[in-house]
């Protein structure tokens, strides 16, 4: 009886949480910034988010050493978030990496998420993966995102931006624009 109770009060959660956000990328809202020629707004990607198959090489890197290089990552796109770049495990150098065991987190649109640090030092997540993602973002297992914030990130060889949070990891490329997800302001977002 318990574990019903639980299972019917975390389903409230993960329906509350996915109808509460009022911006779905039908329609940007008056402060977007209008993009130009060959750019894209983050206000014009849809809520729930959607996965793109990413054309140009992704590169993570620590003190100038690689660990991850890819031509077959996946980026999320949220509405004003900057997207997210998930790696194949293939393509990373796990044995830089720890996971953090007990560490998690919840995504109403992906699942529980795991956490990863470097092996040099443990006490701050760098990556995080979904062992076992919503039916929908299956394509995401055996993926691991990183933080822009804590690694050198690169897309085409370029160094990306990070996205202004401790929490989301958007990596902010030059054909985007915002206002981005976590900046100042954008609390109530």
């Amino acid at each position: 009886m318990k574990s019903n109770k639980k299972r019917k009060t975390a389903m409230n959660w993960l329906l509350k949480a996915r109808e509460s956000w009022e911006n779905t990328g039908n329609k940007r809202p008056p402060f977007a910034v209008a993009p130009k020629k060959g750019q894209r707004s983050v206000w014009d990607f849809p809520r729930p988010p959607v996965i793109e198959k990413v054309q140009q090489p992704v590169m993570v890197k620590y003190q100038g050493e690689t660990i991850a290089d890819s031509h077959e990552a996946l980026a999320i796109l949220e509405t004003a978030s900057p997207p997210t770049y998930y790696i194949p495990v293939r393509d990373i150098d796990l044995d830089a990496l720890v996971s953090l065991p007990g560490k998690t987190s919840m995504c109403e649109w992906k699942g529980v998420a795991v956490y990863w640090a470097l092996k040099d030092s443990i006490d701050r997540a760098v990556a995080w993966s979904y062992p076992k993602p919503f039916t929908e973002f299956e394509i995401l297992k055996n993926h691991l995102a990183f933080y822009p914030q804590r690694l050198e990130c690169y897309v085409n060889a370029e160094r990306v931006e990070a996205q202004a949070s401790e929490f989301y990891a958007g990596w902010i490329t030059p054909d985007l624009t915002g206002p981005f997800k976590g900046e100042k302001g954008t609390e109530h977002w």
